[in-house]
């Protein structure tokens, strides 16, 4: 073994590994000859110390080439489509859906014959929810990875995954699939090996012979999932400690050890051959530990995904990473760049967005708005209005303090009234991993359940809508939780399932509602009522060149219960206004006054006088096209 050495001298040692592994082409070594120096220095801050730094460097270079060699022909005509127009992803026509294989349509073999349907949604971006191989029963609905490289034998085989892929993009559908790298499940081969006493495979992980270091460490971590154990550690049968930081059967990979950098490659171009054009990167804040520290968004996590992103460019350059990351607004951007990750969820943006029809107040929502949405050139976000996940009230403490609004007693007030406990709450929600110690918890519940659709609520419908046109109109990828388009209400049935009724989220990841899908051209139906609008929506935002891209200029009026923003176009702009009050709202011509007086309406095809001011109902919103004046 031996440590990294000078970039030159790495080179050629990469190199000759890359020629031993088979043909280096004039395409891989051009993009070898673009992207080794980064992957090398980012190298040597993270394993410059090791003695293996430079045998698994080249290790890894090896694999890229060799991966490059696998790569189908119709994935590397992908690869120059994507080089040629790296911000496709930018485009007003994005449109992302998502959901399990196995609830929306039972296998991969369902979700081919969803395809004419997704055609017709509109869909650009297709994320299908973990369908690795995963332990039965319990397994955080499949985030406990037991292979990479196999489909659960319940929904399909990765032969099936491939070709589904290829159908999608002949559909004009780009695979998204998560990449579950902070850990593996406790089932995993190298979890198997590690347990066995392998000495490789015991260094793919952190595990400690008693509670010395776990308790070193304990001092500064937090716990995630209480519910299911304390603190980071879980015990082995044998008596040892191994690093768990989600559900106690989910291991945290070891990445102070340049050889799991190097195997979690392989399994990322592995997936990139099969199809996938976005890698969903699953809580890139916990990939590394140092001892003292709350052990999250360290800052060799980002080196480690820059290194990804390395790799990727060599051997797989149509792919693009999205990052996961829960945490607080200034982490969650520190992680969005070109050479990170160029998409990322906004969850700011998300959870502002039902704090705002809680409070009937769109005050915190306009101020993330007017200082966090700004990003990185080449990046996007991807807004969404729910997920798979809970709602976790990720608002910034300080960002509240400004409003006069107390971050910790408001977010006791959100978790009150989306569970139903606020007296005149219209939402319909359930309590995850309440702390009835603390008071702490998060939310689960489909949109209809939280909107008030459930309830029966007369603005229900009108909030579900209203929350869409946000996400849909300020830039980025909308995605949509599919199920919504048409009111899926909530499914209490998981309480009655043993494997599930521990975890509340099931309550918004039931089947796909196939009575509502049938109502969806029925407009006396809540489906009927709610796809027809969403639908149009989506119509108006594909035909509209200004929500392209991800540029949001701040628009502010009289009225707390107002957001407001306009998105810039060639030569004309796209003034959005919501209204999230349940009161109509009347905005002044004056407050109008910077745009010439006729404006045309987007959603409703009509032209607008300005001069007259502009009326917004309960929960109403406009797209109106304006000119500077």
């Amino acid at each position: 073994m031996t440590a990294l050495s000078t970039p030159n001298a790495d080179r050629t040692t990469a190199l000759e590994a890359a020629e031993a592994a088979g043909r280096v082409d004039e395409a891989f070594l051009a993009r070898f000859d673009a992207q080794f120096p980064r992957l090398h220095a980012l190298f040597t801050q993270l394993y410059g110390d090791r003695p293996d730094g430079s045998e698994q460097l080249a290790a890894t270079v090896a694999a890229a080439s060799a991966s490059w060699n696998a790569r189908p022909l119709d994935l590397k005509v992908r690869d120059g489509q994507r080089t040629a127009d790296p911000e496709w992803f930018q485009s007003e026509r994005m449109l992302g859906g998502v959901c399990y294989v196995d609830r929306y349509a039972g296998n991969l073999a369902g979700i081919r014959d969803q395809i004419p349907y997704f055609r017709e949604l509109g869909l650009t971006y297709l994320h299908l929810m973990p369908l690795f191989d995963a332990p039965d029963g319990d397994n955080d609905g499949g985030y406990a990875v037991s292979s990479y490289r196999r489909v659960n034998p319940s929904l399909g085989t990765m032969a099936q995954l491939a070709e589904l892929a290829a159908e999608l993009r002949l559909a004009g559908i780009s695979l998204v699939l998560d990449f579950i790298f902070n850990h593996t499940s406790s089932e995993h081969e190298w979890a198997q090996k590690a347990v066995a006493g392998d000495a490789e495979y015991e260094d793919f992980y952190l595990i400690f012979p008693d509670r010395q270091m776990p308790d070193a460490y304990e001092q500064t971590t937090r716990e995630i999932f209480p519910d299911d154990h304390p603190g980071s550690f879980v015990q082995l049968a044998d008596g040892r400690w191994i690093w768990s930081t989600f559900y106690h059967y989910q291991w945290d990979l070891n990445y102070a050890n340049p050889a799991v950098f190097r195997a979690m490659a392989g399994e990322m171009l592995f997936l990139a051959n099969q199809g996938v054009e976005v890698l969903r990167m699953d809580a890139v804040a916990f990939i590394w530990k140092r001892l003292g520290t709350a052990c999250e968004s360290l800052p060799e996590a980002h080196l480690l995904l820059q290194a990804f992103n390395a790799v990727l460019a060599m051997a797989a350059p149509g792919m693009i990473f999205k990052s996961e990351a829960i945490v607080h607004p200034d982490e969650v951007v520190s992680y969005i760049s070109p050479d990170e990750c160029e998409l990322s969820y906004n969850p700011l943006q998300m959870a502002l967005t039902w704090e705002a029809l809680a409070t009937r107040d769109g005050r915190m929502l306009q101020q993330a708005l007017d200082r966090r949405h700004a990003l990185p050139a080449g990046t996007a976000w991807v807004n969404y209005v729910r997920s798979h996940d809970d709602i976790g009230w990720t608002f910034a403490d300080e960002d509240a303090a400004e409003l006069g609004i107390d971050g910790y007693r408001h977010r006791q007030f959100l978790n009150r009234f989306y569970t139903g406990r606020h007296e005149g709450s219209f939402a319909r929600g359930v309590a995850f991993q309440e702390n009835p110690a603390t008071g702490d918890a998060r939310v689960a519940g489909t949109t209809a359940s939280l909107a008030g659709v459930e309830a029966q609520d007369a603005g229900g419908e009108d909030r579900v809508v209203l929350a869409h046109a946000l996400a849909l109109s300020t830039g980025g990828v909308p995605l949509l939780y599919l199920g919504d388009e048409v009111a899926q209400l909530n499914d209490y049935s998981y309480a009655d399932d043993p494997v599930r009724r521990g975890d509340s989220r099931w309550v918004h990841r039931g089947n796909r509602p196939r009575d509502r899908y049938a109502q969806r051209d029925d407009p006396s139906t809540p489906a009927g009522r709610v796809y027809r609008r969403m639908t149009k929506l989506i119509s108006v935002r594909q035909s509209t060149p200004e929500f392209a891209g991800n540029e949001l200029i701040p628009f502010h009026t009289p009225h707390p219960s107002v957001v407001g923003y306009q998105r810039p176009g060639a030569a004309s702009r796209v003034l959005v206004l919501a209204n999230v009050g349940d009161t109509e709202v009347s905005i002044d011509p004056l407050t109008l006054s910077g745009f010439e007086r006729a404006a045309f309406d987007l959603v409703h095809t009509n032209d607008v006088d300005l001069d007259d001011g502009l009326a917004l109902p309960p929960h109403g919103f406009v797209w109106l096209r304006v000119t500077p004046v």
